[in-house]
């Protein structure tokens, strides 16, 4: 069994280059495999191996700078989800092309999934799901809205072609583990919508914490490794029926 670790941080790095070796060092010391990548902006990716390799590279990030309160989501695989470790410099972490925007400071308001259902009933409340047409196919919220884009940079477009469609409603975004939330509610309100909040650690966390029987969740959640989707509790579900 192999513990798996979903991760992410908005910090501010210097000089990410730097950072990149000795990650790689490190996770081949103990057999850990999975994607990095690091940017200006902070770190995200998924790495897998043995709890014990897991710790020493999240202990490391962990110390680097702004990353004490790196976000990780974890489960488990019966065999290895990833080939080989890569760590790899971009311009972001994630990917959306809209300049001027600060997740780390401007990101909207969480809700913890204990709360979410409540938004999920609320008529006045519009859920917008962030993940791209693909993904959503796997599964989705009761109710969301599909935006029914191809990439996480397409969003921008089509929320300033949407907008309006939205007015005088609370806006309540998701995603697979929380960070094109972030980076999305920062877009929402740097494009002047105040009453804009999103899932805390995301789909994954909601999957983790409600019980089955009290969710609003419909179908699996993909995931970017070899496990394909994982649905309640966090349990491989494999290909896509």
């Amino acid at each position: 069994m192999f513990q798996v670790a979903a991760l992410y941080r908005f910090a501010s790095f210097d000089d990410p280059a730097a950072l990149r070796q000795p990650l790689i060092d490190l996770c081949a010391a103990h057999g850990v495999m999975g994607t990095l990548l690091l940017a200006r902006e902070g770190v995200n990716g998924t790495i897998a191996g043995s709890e014990a390799g897991i710790a020493a590279v999240l202990g490391h990030i962990r110390g680097l700078p702004d990353c004490a309160g790196l976000d990780v989501k974890y489960s488990t695989a019966t065999e290895m989800p990833f080939q080989r470790m890569k760590v790899r410099l971009k311009k972001e972490i994630v990917t959306m092309k809209v300049p001027g925007l600060d997740p780390a400071r401007d990101a909207a308001p969480y809700v913890d999934p204990a709360d979410w259902n409540a938004l999920v009933d609320d008529p006045d409340t519009v859920l917008i799901d962030t993940r791209n047409g693909f993904e959503v196919g796997y599964g989705s919220f009761t109710g969301a809205v599909d935006p029914e884009t191809k990439s996480f940079g397409e969003f921008p477009d089509w929320w300033r072609a949407n907008a309006g469609r939205f007015a005088g409603k609370r806006v309540a975004m998701f995603c697979t583990g929380g960070i094109r939330c972030e980076k999305s509610t920062a877009f929402l309100r740097h494009e002047g919508v105040e009453d804009v909040v999103h899932l805390k650690g995301g789909i994954l966390a909601y999957l983790e914490q409600v019980p089955e029987g009290e969710s609003r969740w419909h179908g699996s959640c993909f995931v970017f490794d070899e496990r394909v989707s994982v649905g309640h509790g966090l349990v491989e579900v494999g290909e896509k029926e």
